[in-house]
Order: structure tokens, then sequence, then C-alpha cells
């Protein structure tokens, strides 16, 4: 069979499974979510073995430190995909609660009720974990899905996807609920972004280069954010212990995330007490300053800003600063460079706190908290499909409930239109 008619037949699948997972009770969606984490521990060195086949070829191809972290499946990624699991399924399902109802001078009931989406297509880079994240969510929702991970994780995915089949089988569900697009080239995802008789929506996760390359050639809406370039501004009345803890967790613990810090704002009050302070600590972690003329008057071993540093991620060990007169300044840098992700302040002044939450435009604004919450298992929803920097219809980590729409239910007693 040629590309096009593999795809053509997984979305048709899909569409037709669609309806059995979208009636399909909280139970048994419920049961499937948990012998999926229980599978996982179970099946725990087959992973091991297959995501072994794909470290080596990420080796040998000379990918980054970093890529090769988020392509690891270690016990602690089992752990965490499991628990991610067991949570999803201890939330209220979604599908089929009436979300507000409200009565017409005519007596009508009108409500909104929460349906699944139907078929959702993700396109996703690198991390295996976002397979059973997003099969997981797309299950409790209601929610056939299909699969396009990365050449990179291919054998860590077909693993995934045969544990993930494996429970579906076991509780009655068609296996095409859940599908793994079986080749990794790139006429693949054309041949999906074209499915819009089939497939609902389109998720992509990973670099700009994907995420602009399936906006480009999509039929069918698309969910998306294109990079993350996350702020902490540290204010004149910021507590500077808390504050180095929060840049140092936001920069060091896994630099090469979307929700990573990539430029420090601080405010010039406090800028010769606290950059010295926060250097120390960073560069130890390895952390490469580059900053504005100011900063490197206070830190020597700074290198000078470029403008291209600004709006840049890094994803690496390389932190922007910057100098600015106030909350104002630090705010228009935001607007200009930022990328609607996640945003911090450090602050003691609950004023300036509420109205940095009111103004600045991103998915998640953080007061005192590093920007590695935006993250849908830190924000208690179980896990995430993605984090959405675009407005329609979600913005952030998008949990189960982001994965299901509305229709209005209307019920009246006879009544007709005058």
């Amino acid at each position: 069979m040629s590309v096009n008619e593999i795809i053509l037949d997984m979305a048709k699948a899909a569409r037709a499974a669609s309806r059995e997972i979208g009636k399909c009770s909280g139970q048994v969606k419920d049961k499937v979510l948990t012998d999926i984490a229980a599978l996982l521990k179970e099946e725990a060195s087959f992973l091991y073995e297959e995501n072994a086949k794909d470290l080596e070829a990420a080796k040998e191809s000379g990918l980054s430190s970093a890529m090769i972290d988020r392509l690891t499946i270690k016990e602690a990624t089992i752990e965490s995909m499991a628990q991610g699991l067991i949570e999803v399924a201890a939330m209220a399902d979604p599908v089929g609660s009436m979300v507000k109802m409200w009565q017409r001078p005519n007596g009508l009931s009108v409500g909104k009720m929460r349906i699944p989406l139907g078929v959702v297509c993700m396109i996703y880079e690198s991390r295996p974990n976002v397979t059973i994240d997003a099969a997981g969510l797309c299950l409790k929702a209601g929610n056939a899905v299909v699969l396009r991970g990365g050449s990179e994780a291919i054998h860590s995915n077909r693993a995934l996807g045969q544990v993930i089949a494996k429970a579906l089988a076991k509780n009655g569900l068609p296996e095409t609920v859940v599908q793994l697009v079986p080749m990794t080239d790139r006429e693949a995802v054309k041949e999906l972004l074209a499915q819009e008789e089939y497939i609902d929506l389109v998720i992509p996760r990973g670099g700009e280069g994907l995420i602009r390359f399936v906006v480009t050639n999509s039929s069918i809406p698309v969910l998306k954010h294109y990079k993350g370039v996350c702020h902490v501004y540290v204010d004149d009345s910021a507590d500077h212990d808390m504050a180095v803890n929060i840049c140092q967790n936001g920069k060091v613990q896994r630099p090469g995330v979307c929700n990573a810090v990539e430029t420090l704002l601080v405010n010039e009050a406090e800028a010769a007490a606290f950059l010295p302070k926060v250097y120390e600590v960073l560069s130890k972690d390895g952390v490469e300053f580059r900053g504005c003329p100011k900063t490197c008057a206070i830190l020597k071993d700074a290198k000078p800003a470029q403008e291209e540093d600004w709006p840049a991620e890094f994803l690496d060990l390389i932190l922007a600063v910057k100098i600015v007169k106030d909350m104002d300044e630090a705010m228009d840098h935001i607007a200009r460079y930022g990328s609607l992700h996640t945003e911090t302040i450090v602050t003691n002044n609950y004023s300036r706190a509420k109205r940095f939450c009111r103004e600045v435009d991103a998915s998640a604004v953080m007061v005192n908290a590093s920007t590695r919450f935006n993250d849908g298992g830190q924000l208690g929803l179980g896990a995430e499909i993605g984090i959405s920097t675009s407005k329609l219809h979600a913005f952030g980590p998008m949990g189960v409930e982001e994965l299901t729409a509305t229709k209005f239910v209307v019920e009246g007693q006879g009544q007709i239109r005058s």
C-alpha cells in the first residue's frame, strides 16, 4: 500500500473508533488507563530494550545531550507515565457533564454539555512519554487519536503502542482508538494534515520548525506553540534567595524544555546587589550569561547580549539578562519578546503581583514560583497533551477538559418559535 492509502485507512478507522470511545462509559475508560499503567511496569524490560535502539541511533547521529535526555526511558520515566495515567483515571469523566444551564422566559431550559472533539492527530518529536500522555488524555476525553512520533523515537513509540493496544483489546475496545503511524517520512505527515474529513484537530509538539511546517501544511485546525521564551522578572521588593532559587530551577533543572527560563529581567534598584548572587550560583552550573550593557558593567564575565538573544529560545545553559527601570519596562520587554508561554514575577509587593498577573499576556503567569510549573502534571491536570499559546480553543497546558468541546442542549415542553 502507498503512504496515502495507509494514512487514509488509519484516518477512516480513527473516525469509526471515535464513535466507540465517545459513547464508552467512564468506568471502562478508567479501566483502560489503569491497565496501561500496570502494563508499562510489567513490560519495562521490553520498553528499555526498544528504547536502547533509539538511544544508540541518537548518539550515532550526534543528537545533543538535552535531546537524548528527552528521548531516554528510565525507571522514573515509566513511573511518571504510569502515575499520570492513574491520576487521569481518578478524575471525573468530562464527557456528558453539563457546564451550565439557564432558563429562558418561554420556559426552555438551555445548557452546554461537554462532548469529545472526535479524532485528534498528535505530531511530536523525541519524547516517548508524549505517546502515553496523549493516548491517556484522549481516551479519558472520549477521543480517538492518531499518533505520529519522531523518527528518533520510533522503536520506543512502537513498543508503547503495543502496550496501549493490549489494554484496549483487554477491555473490548478497538485497537484503532489509538493508532501509531508506522512510517517516519515526512510524506506521512503531509497526508495526515490533508485528512480534514476524518480528523478534527491537529496538535504538534516539538521544535519551532516542526510546528511551523504543520501550520503551513494543515487543512485541519491546529493548536500550537512555536517556542517558549520565558522570563523571570525580579522586582525591587523581591527576596534575593528566593529569586536565585527560582532562576536556578527555571534555567538549570532541564534547560532543553519549553518552560525553562530564557531571560532574566532585574529591577535596576536591585541589580548591583542581586546579579552577583545569581551569577555565583548559576555559573557553577555552567550557565553562560549574556547581558545588556548595564549587566555587563556589573558582571565582568558576562558576554554582551545581541538583539537576537532577546527573542531566543536557547534550550541550553544560556541566560539573557537585562536590567530594567521598573515593572512597566519589564512588561514592555515581555510584550515585545515573549512567546505567550510562561512569565514569572518575584516580588513581595501584592499590588504589583496582581497587576503583573492581570496585564502580562501568557498562558501561565507565576508569582514567586518557577516557570517550570507550567506543566499539566504540576498544575493538577494529571498529564498534558501539550501547551497551547494560541487562544482558540485552549490556552496553556491541555488536559482532559481541554480535549473536549461543548454543545448546546435545549429541553422544552412543546415550545415553538413565533
